[in-house]
């Protein structure tokens, strides 16, 4: 990052660069990891990142914690895995409503209502931009991977 301030400060150019600059500098410096309390300890990435006021939230599956399995039920899975997205987003001080992108993955398409109808409980405003994704078998035979976007509002 040294070398971008000493293009921002040094290099002749316009203030809209200088800007930019010094907007990346500080946005490197406000990077901030989220992560839940009972996470494995080794997973090998951030339940979310907070870079400035935008959150981006990591592929989660509804996993039973006693068998570390999706459970067998497809109702119970969605109330797992949205309990976890509502979990990081309030470890965030953030709530649904603040997400602006969201992704999903599920090997069956045919879940599509059934996502669905869990989903539109979470919001009280617009719902953020989305995408369902037909995938590949997911980890721990998840029918659903869900990430998101959030930006704090003002």
């Amino acid at each position: 990052m040294k070398r971008f301030r000493f293009v921002a400060e040094m290099m002749p150019c316009s203030h809209a660069v200088r800007d930019l600059l010094a907007c990346v500098v500080s946005m490197k410096n406000s990077r901030r990891a989220i992560n839940l309390p009972n996470r494995p300890a080794n997973l090998p990435f951030s339940d979310g990142l907070f870079i400035g006021e935008t959150l981006y939230i990591s592929g989660r599956i509804g996993i039973d914690p006693v068998t570390g399995m999706a459970p067998p039920e497809v109702d119970r899975e969605l109330r797992i895995l949205f309990d976890e997205f509502s979990a990081v987003l309030s470890e965030a001080d953030m709530h649904w409503d603040d997400l602006v992108w969201i992704q999903v993955f599920s090997p069956d398409l045919t879940l599509w209502d059934r996502f669905n109808a869990e989903y539109v409980k979470h919001f009280r405003d617009e719902f953020p931009a989305r995408a369902f994704l037909g995938s590949a078998p997911l980890l721990r035979n998840g029918r659903f991977e869900m990430m998101g976007i959030a930006v704090r509002r003002a």
